[in-house]
Protein backbone atom coordinates (compact mmCIF):
# COMPACT_ATOMS: atom_id res chain seq x y z
CA UNK A 1 0.00 0.00 0.00
CA UNK A 2 1.45 3.74 -0.77
CA UNK A 3 2.51 5.59 1.87
CA UNK A 4 1.28 8.86 2.94
CA UNK A 5 4.19 11.18 2.18
CA UNK A 6 5.32 13.62 4.44
CA UNK A 7 4.03 18.03 3.24
CA UNK A 8 5.01 21.15 3.52
CA UNK A 9 2.65 21.56 6.34
CA UNK A 10 4.26 18.99 8.25
CA UNK A 11 7.30 20.61 8.00
CA UNK A 12 5.71 24.04 9.01
CA UNK A 13 3.75 22.42 12.06
CA UNK A 14 7.29 21.08 13.04
CA UNK A 15 8.93 24.11 13.40
CA UNK A 16 6.41 26.73 14.06
CA UNK A 17 6.21 28.45 10.59
CA UNK A 18 3.85 28.63 8.05
CA UNK A 19 3.87 26.38 4.78
CA UNK A 20 4.37 29.28 2.59
CA UNK A 21 7.83 30.42 4.07
CA UNK A 22 8.66 26.60 4.67
CA UNK A 23 8.16 26.38 0.46
CA UNK A 24 9.86 29.92 0.03
CA UNK A 25 12.41 28.38 1.97
CA UNK A 26 13.13 25.19 -0.09
CA UNK A 27 13.31 27.31 -3.35
CA UNK A 28 15.33 29.32 -2.52
CA UNK A 29 17.07 29.14 0.89
CA UNK A 30 18.56 32.62 1.19
CA UNK A 31 14.70 33.84 1.69
CA UNK A 32 14.71 33.20 5.01
CA UNK A 33 17.04 33.54 8.26
CA UNK A 34 19.86 31.12 8.51
CA UNK A 35 18.55 29.97 12.26
CA UNK A 36 14.48 28.91 10.72
CA UNK A 37 16.51 27.51 7.29
CA UNK A 38 18.39 25.11 9.60
CA UNK A 39 15.28 23.76 11.41
CA UNK A 40 13.42 23.63 7.83
CA UNK A 41 16.28 21.77 6.57
CA UNK A 42 16.62 19.46 9.20
CA UNK A 43 13.05 18.54 9.95
CA UNK A 44 12.50 18.06 5.66
CA UNK A 45 15.42 15.51 6.64
CA UNK A 46 13.62 13.73 9.60
CA UNK A 47 10.28 13.23 7.75
CA UNK A 48 11.99 12.23 4.70
CA UNK A 49 10.29 14.80 2.55
CA UNK A 50 9.91 14.32 -1.00
CA UNK A 51 9.39 17.48 -3.14
CA UNK A 52 6.01 17.86 -5.42
CA UNK A 53 7.04 19.81 -8.69
CA UNK A 54 3.55 18.75 -9.99
CA UNK A 55 2.56 22.70 -9.10
CA UNK A 56 5.62 24.17 -10.46
CA UNK A 57 5.07 22.16 -13.87
CA UNK A 58 1.47 22.72 -13.74
CA UNK A 59 2.28 26.93 -12.98
CA UNK A 60 5.76 27.53 -15.12
CA UNK A 61 5.11 24.95 -17.98
CA UNK A 62 8.38 23.79 -16.68
CA UNK A 63 9.85 20.28 -15.01
CA UNK A 64 13.33 20.64 -15.63
CA UNK A 65 13.58 17.11 -16.74
CA UNK A 66 15.01 16.41 -20.08
CA UNK A 67 13.71 13.08 -21.74
CA UNK A 68 16.45 10.30 -23.01
CA UNK A 69 15.07 7.38 -24.70
CA UNK A 70 17.64 4.52 -25.97
CA UNK A 71 17.53 1.67 -27.51
CA UNK A 72 19.89 -0.83 -25.13
CA UNK A 73 20.58 -0.23 -21.43
CA UNK A 74 22.92 -2.88 -21.97
CA UNK A 75 24.97 -1.35 -25.13
CA UNK A 76 27.98 -0.03 -23.87
CA UNK A 77 27.54 3.05 -26.27
CA UNK A 78 24.59 4.22 -24.84
CA UNK A 79 26.29 4.16 -21.40
CA UNK A 80 29.34 6.31 -22.73
CA UNK A 81 26.76 8.65 -23.99
CA UNK A 82 25.09 9.00 -20.87
CA UNK A 83 27.77 9.86 -18.91
CA UNK A 84 28.79 12.98 -21.58
CA UNK A 85 24.81 13.85 -21.54
CA UNK A 86 24.91 13.95 -17.51
CA UNK A 87 28.34 15.99 -17.21
CA UNK A 88 25.95 18.80 -18.91
CA UNK A 89 22.69 18.30 -17.01
CA UNK A 90 23.58 17.85 -14.02
CA UNK A 91 25.57 20.82 -12.97
CA UNK A 92 22.64 22.91 -14.66
CA UNK A 93 19.97 21.73 -12.67
CA UNK A 94 18.53 19.23 -15.14
CA UNK A 95 17.36 15.64 -14.12
CA UNK A 96 17.29 13.05 -16.85
CA UNK A 97 13.76 10.62 -17.49
CA UNK A 98 15.56 7.96 -19.44
CA UNK A 99 13.03 5.23 -21.54
CA UNK A 100 14.34 2.53 -23.25
CA UNK A 101 12.67 1.20 -26.53
CA UNK A 102 13.87 -2.25 -27.62
CA UNK A 103 15.31 -0.66 -31.10
CA UNK A 104 11.04 -0.40 -31.68
CA UNK A 105 9.88 2.32 -33.71
CA UNK A 106 6.53 1.80 -32.04
CA UNK A 107 8.13 1.24 -28.56
CA UNK A 108 9.78 4.56 -28.77
CA UNK A 109 6.07 6.19 -29.59
CA UNK A 110 4.39 4.93 -26.48
CA UNK A 111 7.34 5.83 -24.90
CA UNK A 112 7.88 8.89 -25.95
CA UNK A 113 4.46 9.56 -25.60
CA UNK A 114 4.88 8.96 -21.73
CA UNK A 115 7.52 11.01 -21.02
CA UNK A 116 6.04 14.13 -22.87
CA UNK A 117 3.07 13.63 -20.52
CA UNK A 118 5.56 14.35 -17.44
CA UNK A 119 6.17 17.65 -19.21
CA UNK A 120 9.81 17.21 -20.40
CA UNK A 121 11.31 20.59 -20.91
CA UNK A 122 13.45 18.34 -24.11
CA UNK A 123 13.89 15.11 -25.89
CA UNK A 124 17.15 13.50 -26.77
CA UNK A 125 16.26 10.54 -29.30
CA UNK A 126 18.71 7.72 -30.38
CA UNK A 127 17.14 6.87 -33.75
CA UNK A 128 16.83 9.79 -36.94
CA UNK A 129 14.09 7.33 -38.00
CA UNK A 130 10.60 7.68 -36.17
CA UNK A 131 6.93 7.10 -36.61
CA UNK A 132 4.00 9.63 -38.00
CA UNK A 133 2.62 9.77 -34.72
CA UNK A 134 5.95 10.68 -33.14
CA UNK A 135 6.82 13.27 -35.42
CA UNK A 136 3.17 14.83 -34.82
CA UNK A 137 3.74 14.33 -31.12
CA UNK A 138 7.40 16.13 -31.02
CA UNK A 139 5.63 19.24 -32.88
CA UNK A 140 2.76 19.42 -30.99
CA UNK A 141 4.79 19.57 -27.43
CA UNK A 142 7.13 22.00 -29.32
CA UNK A 143 9.79 20.90 -27.31
CA UNK A 144 13.61 21.13 -28.28
CA UNK A 145 14.95 17.68 -29.58
CA UNK A 146 18.66 16.19 -30.58
CA UNK A 147 18.82 13.30 -32.60
CA UNK A 148 21.69 11.30 -31.68
CA UNK A 149 24.54 8.72 -33.17
CA UNK A 150 23.28 10.45 -37.40
CA UNK A 151 24.07 12.68 -39.27
CA UNK A 152 23.02 11.46 -42.92
CA UNK A 153 19.09 12.16 -42.20
CA UNK A 154 17.62 15.09 -42.02
CA UNK A 155 17.30 16.09 -38.08
CA UNK A 156 13.84 17.14 -36.73
CA UNK A 157 15.83 20.11 -35.20
CA UNK A 158 19.36 18.95 -34.44
CA UNK A 159 21.60 15.82 -34.68
CA UNK A 160 24.68 15.38 -33.17
CA UNK A 161 26.84 12.47 -33.96
CA UNK A 162 28.99 11.09 -36.97
CA UNK A 163 28.52 9.04 -41.03
CA UNK A 164 27.72 6.08 -40.37
CA UNK A 165 28.01 4.89 -44.01
CA UNK A 166 31.70 6.99 -44.54
CA UNK A 167 32.87 5.51 -41.19
CA UNK A 168 32.38 2.07 -42.68
CA UNK A 169 33.69 2.54 -45.56
CA UNK A 170 36.70 3.83 -44.39
CA UNK A 171 37.02 0.88 -42.31
CA UNK A 172 36.67 -1.67 -44.98
CA UNK A 173 38.86 0.40 -47.24
CA UNK A 174 41.53 -0.10 -44.70
CA UNK A 175 41.25 -3.82 -44.69
CA UNK A 176 41.05 -3.92 -48.71
CA UNK A 177 44.25 -1.59 -48.59
CA UNK A 178 45.89 -4.78 -46.49
CA UNK A 179 45.50 -7.23 -49.11
CA UNK A 180 41.91 -8.87 -48.07
CA UNK A 181 39.23 -9.54 -51.19
CA UNK A 182 36.59 -11.77 -49.72
CA UNK A 183 35.41 -9.56 -46.86
CA UNK A 184 31.74 -10.69 -44.97
CA UNK A 185 30.23 -7.91 -43.20
CA UNK A 186 28.12 -9.55 -40.01
CA UNK A 187 25.08 -6.89 -39.68
CA UNK A 188 23.26 -7.83 -36.10
CA UNK A 189 20.05 -5.90 -34.66
CA UNK A 190 18.90 -4.59 -37.83
CA UNK A 191 18.25 -0.58 -37.16
CA UNK A 192 19.04 1.87 -38.97
CA UNK A 193 22.88 2.66 -38.24
CA UNK A 194 23.55 -1.54 -38.78
CA UNK A 195 21.73 -0.60 -42.87
CA UNK A 196 24.08 2.21 -43.03
CA UNK A 197 27.33 0.54 -42.04
CA UNK A 198 26.61 -2.04 -44.67
CA UNK A 199 25.84 0.57 -46.92
CA UNK A 200 29.41 2.19 -46.61
CA UNK A 201 30.83 -1.62 -46.74
CA UNK A 202 29.02 -1.84 -49.97
CA UNK A 203 30.43 1.18 -51.12
CA UNK A 204 33.92 -0.01 -50.34
CA UNK A 205 33.60 -3.42 -51.87
CA UNK A 206 32.04 -2.89 -54.74
CA UNK A 207 34.79 0.37 -55.61
CA UNK A 208 37.36 -2.30 -55.57
CA UNK A 209 35.43 -4.77 -57.59
CA UNK A 210 34.95 -7.18 -55.23
CA UNK A 211 31.84 -8.77 -54.22
CA UNK A 212 30.16 -7.84 -51.16
CA UNK A 213 27.97 -10.24 -48.73
CA UNK A 214 26.52 -9.87 -45.65
CA UNK A 215 25.03 -12.09 -42.97
CA UNK A 216 22.29 -11.11 -41.14
CA UNK A 217 21.16 -11.78 -37.18
CA UNK A 218 17.97 -9.73 -36.08
CA UNK A 219 18.68 -10.42 -32.51
CA UNK A 220 20.32 -8.39 -29.94
CA UNK A 221 24.54 -7.75 -30.45
CA UNK A 222 26.62 -9.78 -28.17
CA UNK A 223 29.66 -12.00 -27.98
CA UNK A 224 28.03 -14.81 -28.65
CA UNK A 225 25.83 -13.98 -31.73
CA UNK A 226 29.28 -12.98 -32.92
CA UNK A 227 30.99 -16.92 -31.93
CA UNK A 228 27.75 -18.78 -33.96
CA UNK A 229 28.22 -16.06 -37.29
CA UNK A 230 31.71 -16.75 -37.12
CA UNK A 231 30.92 -20.97 -37.64
CA UNK A 232 28.43 -19.84 -40.11
CA UNK A 233 30.94 -17.85 -41.63
CA UNK A 234 33.42 -20.98 -41.88
CA UNK A 235 30.85 -23.34 -43.35
CA UNK A 236 29.59 -21.51 -46.08
CA UNK A 237 32.40 -18.69 -46.84
CA UNK A 238 35.69 -21.35 -46.29
CA UNK A 239 37.63 -18.62 -48.78
CA UNK A 240 36.33 -15.56 -46.20
CA UNK A 241 39.46 -13.77 -45.39
CA UNK A 242 38.12 -10.83 -43.45
CA UNK A 243 35.16 -9.78 -40.97
CA UNK A 244 33.58 -6.34 -41.05
CA UNK A 245 31.39 -6.22 -38.03
CA UNK A 246 28.62 -4.27 -37.19
CA UNK A 247 29.53 -3.68 -33.89
CA UNK A 248 32.93 -4.72 -31.16
CA UNK A 249 30.86 -7.05 -29.58
CA UNK A 250 30.32 -8.85 -32.55
CA UNK A 251 33.95 -8.75 -33.17
CA UNK A 252 35.32 -9.92 -30.08
CA UNK A 253 33.21 -12.87 -30.12
CA UNK A 254 34.24 -13.34 -33.29
CA UNK A 255 37.50 -13.28 -32.46
CA UNK A 256 37.59 -15.55 -29.84
CA UNK A 257 35.47 -18.39 -31.55
CA UNK A 258 38.99 -18.16 -33.94
CA UNK A 259 41.07 -18.52 -31.00
CA UNK A 260 39.42 -21.78 -29.82
CA UNK A 261 39.45 -23.18 -33.20
CA UNK A 262 43.11 -22.48 -33.24
CA UNK A 263 42.64 -19.55 -36.52
CA UNK A 264 45.41 -16.83 -36.68
CA UNK A 265 43.97 -13.48 -36.69
CA UNK A 266 44.75 -11.49 -39.13
CA UNK A 267 46.99 -14.30 -40.57
CA UNK A 268 43.95 -16.18 -41.93
CA UNK A 269 41.07 -13.92 -41.03
CA UNK A 270 41.35 -10.36 -40.33
CA UNK A 271 38.62 -9.02 -37.78
CA UNK A 272 37.50 -5.40 -37.86
CA UNK A 273 34.53 -3.90 -35.34
CA UNK A 274 32.84 -0.72 -35.08
CA UNK A 275 32.46 2.09 -31.64
CA UNK A 276 35.95 1.26 -29.91
CA UNK A 277 34.72 -0.12 -26.89
CA UNK A 278 37.30 -0.61 -23.84
CA UNK A 279 37.54 -4.42 -24.22
CA UNK A 280 38.80 -4.58 -27.86
CA UNK A 281 41.02 -1.59 -27.36
CA UNK A 282 43.32 -3.58 -24.01
CA UNK A 283 43.02 -6.92 -25.79
CA UNK A 284 45.99 -8.25 -27.21
CA UNK A 285 45.81 -8.33 -30.23
CA UNK A 286 44.20 -5.08 -30.37
CA UNK A 287 40.91 -4.71 -31.76
CA UNK A 288 40.39 -3.03 -34.91
CA UNK A 289 37.74 -0.92 -34.94
CA UNK A 290 35.74 2.42 -35.74
CA UNK A 291 36.42 4.88 -32.68
CA UNK A 292 33.55 6.64 -32.58
CA UNK A 293 32.66 9.92 -29.69
CA UNK A 294 29.98 8.33 -27.94
CA UNK A 295 30.46 10.28 -24.51
CA UNK A 296 31.34 13.63 -26.82
CA UNK A 297 28.25 13.27 -28.59
CA UNK A 298 26.38 12.93 -25.49
CA UNK A 299 28.19 16.53 -24.26
CA UNK A 300 27.71 18.09 -27.24
CA UNK A 301 23.97 16.70 -27.61
CA UNK A 302 22.89 18.28 -24.20
CA UNK A 303 24.68 21.29 -24.80
CA UNK A 304 22.78 22.06 -27.55
CA UNK A 305 19.52 21.28 -25.67
CA UNK A 306 20.40 23.42 -23.10
CA UNK A 307 21.32 26.66 -25.41
CA UNK A 308 18.02 25.90 -27.07
CA UNK A 309 16.07 26.46 -23.88
CA UNK A 310 17.95 29.85 -23.03
CA UNK A 311 15.90 30.84 -26.16
CA UNK A 312 18.90 30.33 -28.28
CA UNK A 313 18.38 29.81 -32.35
CA UNK A 314 19.66 26.64 -33.70
CA UNK A 315 23.29 27.24 -35.47
CA UNK A 316 23.97 24.38 -36.75
CA UNK A 317 21.57 21.61 -37.66
CA UNK A 318 24.37 18.95 -37.63
CA UNK A 319 27.28 18.57 -35.13
CA UNK A 320 29.20 15.89 -37.52
CA UNK A 321 31.78 14.67 -34.48
CA UNK A 322 33.77 12.52 -36.62
CA UNK A 323 35.47 9.06 -36.31
CA UNK A 324 38.79 7.60 -35.88
CA UNK A 325 39.90 4.22 -37.37
CA UNK A 326 42.15 2.42 -35.53
CA UNK A 327 43.52 -0.38 -37.27
CA UNK A 328 45.07 -2.49 -33.87
CA UNK A 329 46.42 -5.67 -34.69
CA UNK A 330 43.42 -7.76 -36.04
CA UNK A 331 43.79 -6.36 -39.57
Amino acid sequence: MKKRRPTLQDIADQVGATKMTVSRCLRDPDTVSEGLRQRIFEAAETLGYIPNRGPDILSKSTSRAIGVLLPSLTNQVFADVLKGIEAVTEPAGYHLMLAHYGYSPDVEERTLASLLSYNVDAVLLSESQHTDRTLRMLETAGVPTVELMDTRNPPIHQAVGFDNVAAARAMVEAMIERGRRHILYLAVRLDARTLQREEGYNQAMRAAGLQPQTLRRAERSSYSVGATLLDEVLQQYPQADGLFCTNDDVAIGAYFECVRRGLEVPGQLAIAGFHGHDVGQVMAPQLASVVTPREAMGTRAAQALLARLRGETVKDAIIDLGYRIETGGTL
